[in-house]
């Protein structure tokens, strides 16, 4: 298998881990926030970064190094970048999250209750975000079948 395959598999895999982590996410935030609760947001929270860790680790690879496709190509493709339009609106979306979650995870080990009162309003958020991602996937399928490619008028 090529290193190439490799880090597309990798990519995937992102997929594998993200989806069910953010619906986990989203799940967890519905419910009671106990210290069970509090729990598997964090545990949902932790996949899911892991998932974005994933991606963009290997999209950035995918992108600037001489793997799939080609810097050129992603550059001239219309797909790629309403792709990119939705990753930058996931991370904007992700920025209330990361900061209320580092929060209740700091009051937790202090043994204090945390402010979990946008805890609903995370799961909508969490919800969002699932789906951009399938979103983002469908323009990757349209992508790996060579779509959204601009063309250049030939020159004379």
């Amino acid at each position: 298998m090529s290193l190439d395959s490799l880090l597309a598999a990798a990519h995937l895999l992102g997929l594998a881990i993200g989806i069910p982590a953010i619906r986990a996410r989203a799940s967890a935030l519905r419910g009671p926030l106990d210290s069970a609760g509090l729990a598997r947001v964090f545990a949902a929270d932790n996949a899911w970064a892991l998932a974005a860790g994933i991606w963009i680790a290997t999209g950035l690879v995918r992108l600037f190094g001489p793997f799939a496709k080609g810097t050129a190509y992603y550059m001239t493709n219309h797909l790629f970048f309403a792709k990119m339009g939705c990753l930058a609106l996931i991370l904007l979306l992700e920025v209330a999250p990361i900061i209320a979650l580092v929060r209740w995870r700091i009051a937790v080990k202090k043994n204090a209750a945390p402010d979990t009162g946008a805890a609903r309003t995370f799961a909508v958020t969490s919800d969002v975000q699932l789906g951009l991602v399938l979103v983002m996937l469908v323009l990757a399928t349209g992508m790996a079948r060579g779509l959204g490619v601009v063309s250049t008028p030939a020159t004379h």
